[in-house]
């Protein structure tokens, strides 16, 4: 890491990002997640798409796949379980359908 004494500004101290470094940790976290159950979303619906040949559906997951990592991104209290549940849906209907 940098040292903090060789930074040119000198109005910089690591006391004040704190706070700002560790809002965006989480969020970045968040973000992360909430991206990475979309793409399994997405792989599902592929999946649904490839092995049941049912490319409607797979486009509705997909869509809804995108429109719950939204609603996880907007919502902080929900935020990766939106996804979570359409991966669930289009694995239920891949295995059961």
């Amino acid at each position: 890491m940098a040292e903090t004494k060789t930074v040119s500004g000198a109005a910089y101290s690591p006391a004040m990002d704190a706070k700002t470094h560790e809002q965006t940790y989480k969020g970045f976290i968040r973000f992360v997640e909430i991206a990475t159950g979309v793409v399994i979303c997405w792989v599902l619906a592929l999946a649904v798409g490839g092995i049941r040949e049912a490319w409607l559906t797979a486009i509705a997951g997909v869509v809804a796949a995108s429109a719950a990592g939204a609603v996880g991104a907007l919502a902080p209290a929900v935020g990766w379980k939106a996804p979570f549940v359409v991966a669930v849906l289009l694995a239920l209907y891949l295995f059961f359908a």
